[in-house]
């Protein structure tokens, strides 16, 4: 695939203007010396046809959710309905600047305070902060808020660890560490599961909280959560739930109702909000009312029959973004809610745990499962036993060939050769079956012709890459003398 520069000719030029025309924009020649350029800029001379073209080619080469199964697992990359967009993009909230004043925008503080209601609801939490703008930035928030709440009961300077099972999500650790914690691994058992005397080992008058991410990240649901939050409650430590992976229960487990004291929200994995560059994320944080004190300001409240912002609480962690939130992605969030309703919210978990368990029944006689048995809305493989010196790069690498964007590899840390599938509740039995049909093809060129396997991609814009010198010299811009111009 060529740069632009590539198809760069002197003289050829995309838009013309009269000289009559630019002398209009500066009619007295009054402009400073020090703002004209002394030279050309380097820009690339094309004409228009061939400057829309190469980036239409461009586009064409990219891969989404809107090009086929995107089965990432832990990110939940699955289509989102294109109306939600449509409401985001109405320019009677797209036009209010966030500094306007709160008189003017009382339809845009009703939406915001009436998805924080749905959000108490669906979690079992009574207070919530829609500022944080990605699931990471709702962990460093909750994180915070366990930090305040041992500051403000004087124990702060004792409590200094935070639990993190070794199946959790991998920002945990560091947001844990961002707010000033010490992160203790707790080991899984061979189940998949957070191992009970592990945890009684570890916990003790130090803790300051646990981090759970639930389903973990073998998509496994912690069957003892609540021996698990009475063992660290017991200690005076405080119960985190990361909810990133929320829709594999959604309108049947709630976590304030199972001890969790946080949680957060990734309304761009779960409420119809695009993941990545459709961004922006939006981490909103849910707690049980003794960390209401706590919470981000400003709150959005209702007060009579009006909307506002609350600034006065007491021992808030102050605030964790210049804004309220993303609010585009609240627009998106909340009419999803409000167009599926309990029912239709409840379809979603049961769907995406009927995709992920289908999937793994199906492609387990072609790939190790790395723990059998029912799984939620994702399951983990192994690619160590499918033969001819094959590795899960590999595979990956393989898929591309296929159309397919890989699965998430080499994580959680603790499966070998791993492969994290999660087909989303989105997916149709007709696109995982070509999915699965995918997968097979790849497990027999393993046995049959490994080398196929070593050498993919080729049918992509760029082949097999060195990956250590891509990581180690990566090249970050276009320099003039690699052109040839």
């Amino acid at each position: 695939m060529s740069t632009v520069y590539d198809k760069s000719e002197s003289g050829k030029q995309g838009t013309s203007f009269s000289r009559e025309l630019l002398a209009e924009g500066d009619p007295e020649g009054e402009l400073d010396s020090e703002l004209l350029r002394s030279e050309e800029p380097l820009l690339p001379e094309v004409t228009q046809p061939e400057l829309i073209r190469h980036y239409t080619e461009l586009s064409k080469k990219n891969y989404g959710v809107d090009d086929g199964l995107y089965p990432l697992g832990s990110c939940t990359m699955k289509h989102n309905p294109k109306p939600m967009e449509d409401l985001a993009g109405d320019p009677r909230f797209q036009k209010h600047h966030p500094l306007v004043s709160e008189e003017v925008v009382q339809g845009n503080l009703e939406l915001a305070y009436k998805l924080g209601e749905d959000l108490k609801n669906i979690s079992g939490m009574d207070g919530i902060t829609l500022q944080p703008s990605a699931g990471a930035h709702g962990e460093l928030t909750g994180m915070l808020m366990i930090r305040k709440y041992h500051e403000v009961n004087g124990e702060l300077e004792r409590r200094r660890k935070i639990l993190l099972p070794d199946s959790s999500h991998g920002t945990n650790p560091a947001s844990a560490a961002v707010a000033g914690f010490d992160a203790v691994e707790i080991k899984s058992n061979e189940k998949g599961t957070v191992d009970l005397e592990e945890l009684r080992s570890k916990v003790g008058s130090d803790t300051a909280g646990i981090m759970l991410t639930v389903p973990n990240t073998l998509g496994i649901f912690e069957k003892d959560i609540t021996e698990i939050a009475e063992i660290v409650h017991e200690a005076g430590g405080l119960c985190y739930f990361d909810g990133a992976n929320l829709n594999a229960f959604l309108g049947r487990v709630r976590p304030g109702d199972i001890g969790m004291d946080i949680t957060h929200f990734n309304l761009h994995k779960t409420f119809s909000t695009p993941h990545g560059g459709g961004g922006p994320g939006s981490g909103p944080v849910g707690v049980k009312e003794k960390l209401v004190p706590y919470l981000p300001v400003p709150q959005v409240e209702k007060n009579g029959e009006k909307y506002g912002f609350n600034y006065d609480v007491a021992n808030s962690i102050g605030k964790v973004n210049a804004f309220p939130g993303s609010f585009g992605v609240m627009v998106k969030a909340y009419s999803y809610i409000r167009a599926l309703g309990d029912q239709g919210l409840r379809e979603v978990s049961g769907n995406a745990v009927l995709n992920a368990n289908y999937l793994k029944e199906k492609l387990k006689e072609s790939y190790t499962v790395a723990y059998e048995g029912l799984c939620k809305h994702e399951f983990v493989l192994s690619g160590s036993d499918v033969g001819g010196g094959v590795k899960t790069v590999d595979i990956a690498k393989r898929l591309l060939d296929y159309g397919y964007h890989p699965p998430t590899v080499y994580f959680p840390l603790i499966v070998k050769e791993a492969l994290m599938v999660e087909p989303t509740e989105t997916e149709s039995k007709e696109s995982l079956d070509k999915f699965v049909e995918a997968m097979r093809d790849i497990a027999e060129e393993a046995a049959e012709d490994p080398e196929v396997l070593h050498q993919a991609p080729k049918s992509t814009p760029v082949g097999r890459l060195d990956e250590t010198k891509a990581a180690r010299e990566p090249v970050l811009r276009w320099r003039e003398e690699e052109s040839g111009k």
